[in-house]
């Protein structure tokens, strides 16, 4: 657990880097997963943070809801020639430490809630609550035809 905890840090790190702020926006409902009887969150709420890759595989998005002292959640979506080929998706969120910096790299204060699979249109969802006061991180990829496009967050949802 110790090394995934690294592994986490390391690719939210990398977010600091590559982070791009994103016009926010109400997001209507998407479904809940490839299989929705296996996830207790949506990837749904008001959107704090969306990103497609520079290759137009994947994009990366942050939901928001108030429920359970806020909760937020995230997904993996394919788009482009990926959209609806199976494919190995990966997603995960956490709370951070921080309650600013947005777009920074995140200290994890609670273990990644993660997603992974050979998904045809998106990975996840998957949440974290008590997020009210507090950044998340999320960071999700695509493995396609060989190579692997990864899109991190950063620190997002700061509420300061």
């Amino acid at each position: 657990m110790k090394f995934r905890t690294v592994a986490v840090v390391a690719f939210l790190a990398l977010a600091a880097l590559l982070g791009v702020a994103s016009p926010a926006g109400t997001a209507a409902a998407a479904p809940v997963s490839d299989d929705p009887s296996t996830k207790a969150v949506s990837c749904s709420g008001t959107i704090t943070y969306s990103r497609t890759h520079p290759s137009g595989l994947g994009e990366l998005v942050i939901y928001y809801n108030s429920s359970n002292g806020g909760t937020n959640s995230a997904c993996f979506y394919h788009r482009g020639a990926a959209y609806g080929h199976a494919a190995y998706t990966y997603v995960e969120i956490i709370r951070c430490t921080q309650r600013s910096g947005e777009g920074q790299a995140c200290t994890p204060a609670t273990n990644p809630d993660t997603d992974g699979g050979s998904f045809e249109y998106y990975a996840g969802p998957v949440g974290v609550t008590g997020t009210a006061n507090y950044c998340v991180g999320a960071a999700g990829y695509i493995d396609w035809r060989g190579t692997r496009y990864i899109l991190t967050s950063g620190r997002q949802g700061c509420p300061n």
